[in-house]
């Protein structure tokens, strides 16, 4: 797999039915490894690792209903009280992060209503804050470390 713009973590692999496959810590088995898995693991990792976020408060790969449409998205995280912290879209290496893609994360959001974003697609990685009295986002430099999020508003 090609090498992404994450620190180096350690994962576990198998072989699967001929396809390689990777442990996913969030669903606890084994899944496919196509290159937006690759992806969506580095930052499960990053998220866990880099920004210490507990494991229990994150969410991987979950159905939700956009304007009466089944959408699936990549990660989410949790506050503890139950709401929605953050809403995280991988894309594959070779997919360019766009408007669209900002559009798409932009409409899953109007259901979740999570205060950051991030998109990535493992090279690069965009972060946002969500201004809903606005109707925008503004840009961030990363998504806060779990520990600061004492200070947030909810």
């Amino acid at each position: 797999m090609q090498e992404l713009n994450f620190p180096f973590y350690t994962f576990r692999f198998k072989n699967s039915e001929n396809k390689a496959a990777i442990f996913d810590e969030i669903r606890k088995k084994f899944i496919i490894l196509t290159p937006e898995e690759w992806v969506r693991q580095h930052v499960v990792q990053y998220l866990i690792q880099e920004k210490k976020y507990p494991k229990s408060l994150i969410n991987v790969e979950k159905v939700l209903h956009v304007n009466g449409v089944r959408k699936r998205y990549d990660i989410v995280i949790y506050n503890p009280n139950g709401s929605i912290f953050a809403l995280v879209e991988c894309k594959a290496p070779h997919i360019t992060i766009s408007q669209a893609t900002f559009d798409q994360i932009a409409q899953y959001n109007m259901t979740l209503k999570a205060q950051f974003l991030m998109v990535t697609n493992g090279l690069h990685h965009f972060y946002c804050t969500m201004d809903f009295e606005n109707e925008k986002y503004d840009f961030l430099r990363a998504l806060p470390e779990y520990q600061n999020l004492n200070f947030l508003p909810k």
